[in-house]
């Protein structure tokens, strides 16, 4: 009878049938979901990645052997499809003209956005709601609505075809979402450590930059990188604004190219000039890409 009892588990202990069944089926969820998701994501990356190496691949071919072998390697690789896109298409002052202006706005609305965004979420003062608001409806004025109002101002100012009105008006439109990112990481800050500063003789600016602004760096970098990608990719604002073709940023240049010849198309230096249009984004985000996890976040008004 011991031995028996022994062998007896307590009633406690049994899981039962119910619970086995719904487990099993709860698991079996789990992994067809988990095998429809990989299923997708795998058919994603093929839609992405394959024309980004078909590009790539077609940048060292002749125009000859794109349209006769579109899906073939190249016969023979033609690394001077490059030079003659950037000597010969002039995207290599384009280049020049697009790193200088997104470098600078990029610079500029972040240290704008950051203090922007780092009043409206410490200190309290009369109209601060208002402010941020009114910054919030930025982000739904669409950009083609602006576009005569803001060639008319700059060429009152004297801005127009101008790097620095460019800069300018790249600042404008990018600060709300700056500001709207922002806002929580800022808000999310311990008190503690700035009234520490305060304490230790730091004054408010030199809190802000020594102190609050370091603490800030995720969000900061993930905000740069979509700042980044957004203002290297914009074309609207530049055709509307730039025409002058010494100051033509890349995006006017790449479409000024591909227009330019129209059925004499030198294919092998389009693709080259294409992919070194592509390359310092997938620099910038292959570097930074792990700032954006977990530093997307909703910005709210509290």
């Amino acid at each position: 009878m011991s031995v028996i009892a022994a062998d007896r588990k307590p009633v406690g202990d049994r899981q039962p049938a119910k619970d086995r069944k719904l487990t099993r089926v709860a698991a079996s969820g789990d992994r067809r979901f988990a095998a429809i998701s990989h299923a997708l994501l795998i058919v994603w990356s093929v839609i992405v990645i394959v024309p980004m190496l078909w590009v790539l691949m077609s940048s060292f071919k002749s125009t000859g052997e794109i349209l006769s072998s579109p899906f073939s390697l190249p016969d023979h690789w033609r690394f001077e499809n490059y030079a003659n896109a950037w000597t010969d298409a002039s995207i290599g002052r384009y280049f020049l003209n697009s790193v200088i202006v997104v470098v600078s706005a990029l610079i500029l609305v972040m240290l704008l956005g950051a203090m922007c965004a780092y009043i409206l979420a410490r200190f309290e003062f009369p109209g601060r709601r208002l402010i941020y608001y009114v910054m919030l409806a930025g982000l739904t004025f669409p950009v083609f609505l602006a576009i005569v109002p803001l060639f008319f101002q700059l060429q009152n100012f004297g801005l127009l075809n101008t790097r620095p009105g460019l800069i300018l008006t790249y600042v404008a439109f990018a600060l709300p979402f700056t500001m709207f990112f922002l806002y929580s990481f800022f808000r999310s800050l311990p008190h503690d450590v700035y009234e520490a500063a305060l304490i230790d003789g730091a004054g408010d600016w030199r809190a802000f930059f020594q102190v609050m602004l370091p603490m800030a760096r995720p969000g900061m970098a993930a905000v740069a990188i979509f700042n980044f990608l957004g203002l290297w990719n914009q074309f609207l604002l530049p055709v509307a604004l730039n025409t002058d073709q010494d100051m033509w940023v890349l995006t006017q240049g790449m479409a000024a190219y591909a227009s330019s010849q129209v059925y004499d198309i030198d294919y092998g230096a389009l693709f080259a000039a294409i992919v070194i249009t592509v390359v310092p984004v997938l620099i910038v985000y292959c570097v930074f890409q792990r700032r954006i996890a977990g530093s997307v976040s909703q910005g709210t008004f509290r």
